[in-house]
């Protein structure tokens, strides 16, 4: 008997944490992760300074190897609060973050959410996060192509606000509303009075189909030159076998033509996107897409029939180990006017081929 008492008091005297599996579960967890993502890609419109199209943000650069994203993050979550920070570089930051101050242009993450409820799934989050609207992130592994959609490119990667979210207990449904400081922003524009605002609504009947709804209403310009912009953003991916999936996009917003006006400018976007899985190591995908932007309020050309573009790619991946992704795509548009830059001149078109290196840990 002494031998059994004498046993207990030492596990409960060097092992006083290990009561349960429950009350480990519970321990807060600090994580940390780095992503880095080196790309070339070779423009076959050739331009002289090796900056490619101005209405692309990611892999803009011809002829040169380049870092399109370097990352690293801090992540924090404990059973009601969790926080994110995440440092980059990059011709991704250096192109998407042109507008902002130069001590937040290597900011990609810095938020900090308060679960607000003890018995639901319900949050406050605030600070810079990644945006709630499209089928595709800044992160290249975590998307079926390589270089992001025209619809990707020209609406936000990123925002700034506030927002609270709630996610039903079985995790078919997460329904969140939001407060920003404008389209993709961190500071607001000089002159701008006008809070910004936006929804999400998501729904994964089950493991195979995701189905996305996301809204910006606001106006991102000075008082004095105020244009209300609404825009919706809509998607479902489809995992329709083991080895094939797709995703189904469609884009589409509205400016007020003068400040006051009751006629509106629009743009859309419809994509196709496919991916095949070949193997544990092989993957082939693809893209269709158009993008239509007649007045130049997001792509501004200054031709007759502004930006309307057809766009398709197709790419094949190679998973060199389970962090290291090797990738190459070809990728073409054609536009009904010459809005491609080539060397002094503009074309109909463009094409061009990307090659990537991305890992992770």
């Amino acid at each position: 008997m002494k031998k059994y008492i004498i046993t207990a008091f030492i596990l409960g005297v060097f092992f006083p944490k290990a009561q349960s599996s429950d009350s480990l579960a519970a321990q807060p967890k600090i994580s940390f992760s780095a992503y880095a993502e080196l790309f070339y890609t070779y423009d076959f419109n050739e331009p002289a300074n090796h900056m490619r199209q101005n209405f692309l943000y990611s892999y803009n650069r011809h002829n040169e190897v380049n870092l399109n994203l370097g990352l690293v993050k801090a992540a924090y979550q404990s059973e009601n609060m969790r926080a994110n920070l995440a440092l980059m570089a990059g011709t991704y930051a250096q192109d998407n973050l042109a507008a902002e101050q130069d001590a937040l242009r290597y900011v990609n993450e810095a938020n900090i959410g308060i679960k607000i409820s003890k018995n639901k799934n319900l949050w406050i989050d605030a600070g810079i996060m990644p945006s709630h609207i499209g089928w595709e992130s800044a992160i290249g592994k975590d998307n079926i192509n390589l270089t992001r959609s025209l619809a990707a490119e020209n609406s936000p990667y990123f925002e700034t606000g506030a927002k609270v979210s709630y996610t039903t207990d079985n995790g078919k449904w997460f329904v969140s509303g939001m407060v920003l400081n404008g389209w993709q922003r961190i500071a607001r524009p000089e002159g701008n009075q006008t809070l910004s605002f936006g929804h999400q609504v998501t729904y994964k009947p089950n493991d195979k189909i995701t189905l996305n709804s996301s809204s910006f209403i606001g106006n991102d310009k000075p008082q004095a030159a105020k244009k209300m912009r609404y825009f919706h953003d809509l998607f479902g991916n489809f995992q329709l076998t083991d080895q094939f999936s797709t995703t189904l996009g469609f884009d589409i917003g509205a400016e007020q033509k003068e400040k006051g006006s009751e006629q509106y400018n629009l743009w859309y976007s419809p994509n196709v996107l496919m991916k095949y899985q070949l193997n544990d190591q092989w993957a082939l995908a693809g893209r269709l897409e158009y993008y239509s932007d007649e007045n130049g309020v997001i792509i501004s050309t200054g031709t007759p029939n502004g930006f309307q573009t057809f766009g398709y790619s197709l790419n094949l991946d190679y998973a060199i180990f389970k962090n290291v992704l090797f990738r190459t795509e070809a990728r073409g548009f054609t536009s009904r006017d010459a809005v491609f830059v080539k060397n002094d001149t503009f074309s109909k078109g463009n094409f061009f081929i990307t090659t990537s290196l991305a890992a992770w840990f």
